[in-house]
């Protein structure tokens, strides 16, 4: 019952202290705003009796809407409401702010990008977000074209946390304290547009240094005891995925930094781009102390491969039957796309059937920014009707969806088009909550 108590921050702190002392336990970090994959990822933190560890990152959530048209605030209630629903208390969730900067503003001089960023960090705040990442590693359009020195780099985040800090004061005095992750090797958001050699690992030796710049630039900033929270440093353990490659962890490259992490703080290591990971490379990271885990584009990417699954289903029971229309979620899909390419252009390239394939396959899973469009909810819906309405044989669900098949057979899932949509989902998340030791 004691741990029935705790605040998810208090959890995480405690998780990141154990992982420090050898334990093997970590945490993973839900980083999407899709639907079926906050509920899918209620659903396993009740079943684990964890906590709820969901991000939004600063293009994706922000005090204009971002592309998910919603703000910090507006992005919080949604994850409470889905939490609710899914019989998980409001205590049991942790909202973290993912590469909280000027990154959605740097085409703009520095010194407005940062007053945005600033403004986007107070509004997480205000929102009830405990967790912070401060991202200042994208230099704006007055900045050198070389890009950021480190030390710039950690003074812009010490003005991002003393923001934080100011309006959190505000709060009521029982407010879960603010816990932050920093670092200068940040992947870029939404994840990487290259191809061919796996990213280089992070020195060693820059780990030391890293957190001295840090520390400096806070205590100038005048947020010392906020140092005292800093649980995370983001470095590139060498783990990154593209548009059809997975760079699989090597614990032997990344041996280094385990060992290069200070007796003071005694924080971990958060990783990115953790997505398409075996499941034993998982648990060897968090051994290692990459203990906080963060996945998005796999679960949307999970997501689509049972619509399609469901599609094809209701293609072969329903396609000759009279009075039915047929969903037509792929092709909506893919006009969404070509509508309005801004998401996917600058990562595909090749002939024009390589990019074709590469929009709805690629691990990089550009199609998730458009399952909000008006008309792919309307098929989607459609399509959810139309199994729900008329229930597939087993026969069907066995070819398509094998394991959900399983699982229905098994009497421990229902043979609803949602359901078995969240049940693929969490077959990405049972990987992540086994390498946390749930």
């Amino acid at each position: 019952m004691e741990s029935q108590a705790k605040s998810a921050g208090q959890r995480l702190r405690e998780i990141v202290r154990r992982n420090r002392c050898g334990e093997k336990v970590g945490a993973y970090a839900v980083c999407s705003a899709h639907p079926s994959v906050i509920a899918a990822a209620v659903q396993q933190a009740v079943e684990d009796e964890s906590v709820l560890h969901v991000e939004s990152t600063s293009s994706q959530v922000n005090q204009s809407g971002g592309y998910t048209g919603k703000t910090p605030s507006q992005f919080a209630e949604f994850v409470y409401s889905a939490a609710h629903h899914g019989g998980l208390s409001r205590e049991r969730v942790l909202l973290g702010g993912d590469h909280l900067g000027p990154y959605p503003w740097r085409e703009q001089p520095s010194q407005v990008a940062m007053r945005n960023a600033c403004d986007l960090v107070r509004s997480c705040v205000l929102a009830g977000y405990n967790k912070i990442h401060l991202d200042a590693s994208m230099a704006c359009a007055d900045d050198s074209e070389t890009g950021l020195d480190e030390r710039t780099i950690a003074q812009r985040a010490a003005v991002l946390c003393r923001a934080a800090e100011d309006v959190f004061s505000d709060l009521p005095s029982d407010a879960a304290p603010l816990l932050y992750v920093i670092g200068s090797e940040v992947p870029a958001p939404g994840g990487e547009s290259f191809a061919g050699t796996p990213p280089a690992v992070s020195r060693a030796e820059q780990v030391s240094d890293t957190l001295e710049l840090f520390r400096g630039a806070f205590a100038e900033q005048g947020v010392s005891a906020a140092w005292e929270r800093v649980i995370g440093l983001v470095v590139q353990p060498g783990v990154e995925f593209g548009e059809n490659v997975v760079f699989d962890y090597d614990r032997h490259k990344a041996m280094p930094l385990s060992s290069a992490l200070p007796q003071h703080p005694a924080l971990v290591y958060e990783a990115h781009s953790t997505d398409y990971q075996k499941p034993e490379a998982l648990a060897q990271m968090v051994e290692d102390h990459f203990a906080i885990l963060k996945v998005g584009p796999w679960l949307t990417f999970a997501f689509r491969e049972a619509v399609f699954a469901l599609s094809a289903i209701e293609r072969e029971w329903l396609a000759s039957r009279k009075g039915v229309r047929i969903s037509q979620v792929r092709e909506t899909l893919e006009a969404a796309m070509l509508r309005n390419p801004v998401y996917w252009r600058s990562y595909y390239h090749g002939s024009e059937s390589e990019i074709r394939r590469a929009r709805v396959y690629s691990f990089s899973d550009r199609c998730r920014y458009y399952w909000g469009d008006g008309m792919v909810l309307e098929e989607l819906d459609q399509l959810r009707a139309n199994l729900d309405g008329s229930s597939p044989p087993l026969t069907l669900v066995s070819q398509y969806l094998p394991v959900q098949y399983e699982a229905i057979r098994s009497g421990s899932l229902q043979a609803r088009s949602e359901d078995m949509i969240q049940n693929h989902i969490r077959t990405v998340l049972r990987g992540y909550s086994a390498a946390c030791g749930a």
